[in-house]
C-alpha cells in the first residue's frame, strides 16, 4: 500500500486560542470544503469535540455519493488535533492539524495528511491521474477561503463576549 503525504501550512491572524475554536466546531468543515464535493456533516449537533468523538459526513466525489466517518484520535485545544478515517473512500486517512504561536498575534497552522487509496498498482495509477490532484485542490480551496471565515468567527466571538 503506497502512503502519500500532503503537508500544507498557512499563517493566519489571531493567536492559537483565537483560531482553534473555529476548528473545534466540526460544522465549519462544510464552509472550508469545495462546494463541488457537496460536503455535509450528518452527525447530530452540537458535536462535543474531544478524543474519541466520532463524526459522520456525506459528500460526493466525482458525483459519486460517499459516506465518511472519522474518529478524533487526539484533541489538545489550541495545540493540535488528529482525525482518522474509520469508513470512507480511503484505505488510510490520518490528518494532523497543529497550531503554533507566531510573533505579532499570528498562528501557523500546519496540516499533515497521510493517505492511501489502496488497490496496489491500480490505486497508484488513480492517485497519479486524479486522487492526488483532488486532495491538493481541497486544501488549495481551504487556503483561499479560510482567512475571511476565520476573521469573521473571531470577531463574532469577541462581540459575544463583550456584550
Amino acid at each position: 500500500m503506497t502512503v502519500h503525504t500532503l503537508t500544507r501550512q498557512q499563517d493566519v491572524d489571531g493567536n492559537p486560542d483565537d483560531v482553534f475554536p473555529f476548528f473545534a466546531d466540526a460544522t465549519n468543515l462544510e464552509a472550508i470544503t469545495p462546494p463541488l464535493l457537496a460536503f455535509r456533516v450528518t452527525t447530530p449537533r452540537p458535536i462535543a469535540m474531544h478524543a474519541g468523538t466520532l463524526i459522520e459526513y456525506r459528500l460526493k466525489i466525482h458525483r459519486m455519493p460517499v459516506r465518511w466517518r472519522t474518529l478524533i484520535e487526539e484533541w489538545r485545544p489550541s495545540e493540535l488535533f488528529v482525525d482518522t478515517q474509520l469508513k470512507g473512500p480511503y484505505k488510510l486517512w490520518h490528518h494532523t492539524h497543529t497550531f503554533e504561536q507566531l510573533p505579532g498575534n499570528r498562528t501557523l497552522m500546519t496540516d499533515v495528511v497521510r493517505y492511501s487509496i489502496g488497490y496496489g498498482p491500480v490505486g497508484d495509477l488513480a492517485h497519479r491521474l486524479f486522487v492526488g490532484r483532488d486532495v491538493e485542490s481541497i486544501f488549495d480551496y481551504r487556503a483561499e477561503v479560510l482567512a475571511p471565515l476565520l476573521a469573521a468567527d473571531i470577531e463574532e466571538r469577541a462581540t459575544r463576549t463583550s456584550t
